[in-house]
């Protein structure tokens, strides 16, 4: 068996703070699309803990394709799906035949929108309107800022250094953030500070 897993270090130290918080306000049953799926570290640690829901995950990158399917040869669960290839900054993304055969509940993205261009965020959320049913969830996971303020000096360099590898990556302003959601009827519904000044934002899906 071809080990393909990738790591991210950040995954042992964020995961448990994450999953207490999808604890509380996924849906209790249903399908969950995580969107940047990354490494698939998440995915595996997540799947077990949040059955008898259904996990998808997904990611535009063969490399990070390749390593989520390694890592659920590794650590298999019954409710955890085959990765997909999703590129939210395609207009169609929401209409893979993967995503139209289930009933997605929820769509969980980690650590995306500030390593992507805008673009992508603009693609979730539009996306995120067009799958979810009323009442879905929508929730994110990041280092943000607040009323275009950094919340901490560590996030001034860690903003820098994103900016440096790529221009159109950055911190995104969480009030801009919210503005683009509730623009697509996603209306916020949490904000919940996470260690190492990240935050959890939770939307929902208005009637």
């Amino acid at each position: 068996m071809q080990d393909n897993r990738q790591y991210a270090p950040a995954t042992l130290r964020n995961r448990d703070a994450i999953l207490e918080v999808l604890l509380e306000v996924l849906p209790p049953t249903g399908t969950v699309l995580e969107i940047s799926s990354g490494t698939g570290e998440h995915s595996v640690f997540f799947a077990p803990h949040l059955e008898p829901r259904i996990w998808i995950p997904s990611d535009p990158n063969p490399i990070a394709i390749a390593s989520i399917t390694s890592w659920q040869q590794y650590y298999p669960s019954d409710n955890l799906a085959l990765p997909i290839a999703i590129d939210v900054t395609e207009a169609n993304w929401s209409s893979h035949p993967s995503i139209q055969k289930q009933a997605i509940q929820a769509i969980v993205n980690i650590n995306m929108i500030h390593i992507s261009p805008w673009a992508a965020c603009l693609g979730l959320m539009a996306g995120a309107k067009s799958i979810l049913p009323v009442g879905g969830i929508l929730y994110l996971y990041g280092a943000f800022k607040q009323n275009a303020e950094h919340t901490a000096s560590g996030n001034v360099e860690f903003d820098a250094s994103l900016r440096d590898q790529n221009p159109e990556w950055g911190v995104r302003d969480l009030e801009q953030v919210i503005a683009v959601a509730a623009a697509q009827n996603l209306i916020l519904k949490e904000i919940k500070p996470m260690p190492a000044n990240n935050l959890s934002i939770t939307f929902k899906v208005a009637v």
